[in-house]
């Protein structure tokens, strides 16, 4: 066994019960992760420097595949049913050492991260994985230490992730051959059956989502950017409903594009990069996003690659529409180099409305900013979980992030409620899926309209103006803003 890499901590993976293994691959960087992943066949370099990889039948999120140990820690602190299925200790122990052992004799990939920029309450999470590519995943998605903060790096959570063992449901508890769970007392995550890297950042979040709250932490799927006189703004919503895109903004400053935290001290982003949807991604309406699928060391999942070209085709859609790229934050121009930001001016609600019946923005009341926080309604769009066919599916996603969130709804309402009202934020719907009828029959919000309409919300203009009570929904819709008529 021989140990690569520029530095790895004191406490080894022999802590984790890893044995015999073969060689040990610790916190390479971009360049060195990427010359393994070719070298080891996990994927092919794009025209213009990208590593281009398939993740095989899993494109998006095995939702039905997750699992939390219940024990003394999680008992009363979780909210059990459909979304958090609860795992016996002994069926995870099982797990957990047939996984060990099938990493014996195999490389094993090590990255030591931080979990949120704000050091108070940042998670130590090390990432194993048997690929090289998704530990550059891992490296992209999360905050890397310095050299020093590696040396000594003690873990609070360690992420165990190994695509080609599968799960025995007999044996392991599990649904299928895949499986993706939690243990808050063991302090572990094992991801086995699945090569879509976005379980490794969700996991994340969920050990967040559920440390944060008592520490007064709203933990929150959302993004976040900032204006040039410093005024926040929050953007929830589920996957495909333009967090990224409308948080891109190349007259704001990026926090982050998909999960942050809200304290005392303002807004913070949980991460070090960004997971963006790049399906028919757009070089005009989306110019910062579209650049980064064209650098070195951008990861791209599932994107279409001319055989002898190399070029790229964003348009084809033959593996899944959950097409991504993963890339550190500061490939996008305007990035925050803190990943802080103060408390929010504008908390804005992204929905996807698969029937065309919302307004394209309205203004809410706190009541109705919590009511629409904990409905979550939006759609569902091709590809982000596994199952999902080509047409939007409405669903109701509790605080537009249910799948991530073991405790009770109640608990992060209240507190989404509390700072609202503490900070005095503006709160917004809105539909950034279909108007003048369904899908199929109306046609989507257009990119630019969506970003006037968000300008004007967010520089105060919007505010000021008048609005027209929709006699469906209780909330009030412009009437009218220029740039918008079409």
């Amino acid at each position: 066994m021989a140990i690569h890499g520029p530095v790895h901590s004191s406490v080894g993976l022999e802590t984790h019960g890893f044995s015999n293994l073969a060689d040990q691959h610790w916190n390479i960087g971009t360049a060195g992760l990427f010359e393994r992943a070719l070298q080891n066949g996990e994927g092919q370099a794009a025209a213009d420097g990208p590593l281009v990889v398939l993740t095989g039948q899993h494109t998006g999120r095995s939702a039905n595949d997750k699992f939390i140990v219940r024990d003394s820690v999680t008992d009363e602190t979780v909210n059990w049913g459909k979304v958090n299925v609860s795992m016996d200790p002994a069926y995870f122990q099982t797990l957990k050492s047939r996984m060990l052992a099938y990493y014996q004799g195999r490389d094993a990939y090590v990255q030591d991260l931080y979990g949120g920029a704000d050091p108070e309450f940042r998670v130590k999470v090390r990432v194993v994985t048997e690929q090289a590519w998704h530990n550059l995943f891992a490296s992209h998605l999360l905050i890397v230490p310095t050299t020093d903060e590696r040396a000594e790096f003690a873990p609070d959570f360690t992420i165990i992730q190994a695509p080609g063992f599968l799960a025995d449901p007999a044996v392991d508890g599990s649904r299928s051959q895949t499986v993706i769970a939690m243990d808050f007392t063991e302090r572990l995550v094992l991801i086995a059956g699945t090569s879509y890297a976005g379980e490794i950042k969700k996991s994340v979040f969920s050990i967040l989502n559920f440390q944060l709250p008592p520490r007064d932490v709203l933990p929150m799927h959302c993004s976040v950017n900032v204006g040039e006189s410093g005024d926040s703004a929050v953007f929830f919503g589920l996957s495909g409903t333009g967090k990224t895109t409308l948080s891109a903004d190349p007259h704001r400053t990026l926090i982050g594009d998909d999960e942050h935290g809200w304290g005392e001290n303002g807004v913070f982003n949980f991460e070090g990069g960004c997971y963006a949807k790049v399906i028919r991604l757009s070089q005009e309406a989306e110019p910062e996003i579209f650049a980064t699928t064209q650098r070195f060391g951008t990861v791209l999942e599932n994107v279409v690659m001319d055989e002898h070209s190399r070029k790229l085709d964003l348009d084809d859609a033959r593996y899944t529409e959950n097409t991504r790229a993963a890339y550190p934050l500061d490939f996008i121009p305007n990035a925050s180099p803190t990943g802080h930001a103060g408390h929010p001016d504008n908390v804005v609600m992204l929905t996807a409305d698969a029937f065309g019946v919302l307004p394209p923005i309205s203004k809410l009341t706190a009541e109705q900013a919590m009511y629409h926080f904990l409905s979550g309604y939006t759609a569902k769009v091709a590809g982000t979980e596994k199952g999902l066919g080509n047409e939007p599916q409405a669903t109701f996603s509790t605080c537009f992030g249910a799948p991530f969130m073991p405790r009770h709804p109640s608990v992060y309402a209240r507190m989404l409620a509390d700072k609202i009202n503490k900070h005095g934020s503006d709160c917004w719907l809105v539909n950034t899926g279909w108007s003048g009828g369904a899908y199929g029959v109306g046609e989507r919000m257009s990119i630019r309209h969506t970003r006037a309409l968000l300008n004007a919300a967010l520089d105060g203009t919007l505010a000021k103006g008048s609005f027209k009570r929709d006699e469906n929904f209780g909330v009030h819709g412009s009437r009218s803003l220029p740039g918008c008529a079409r």
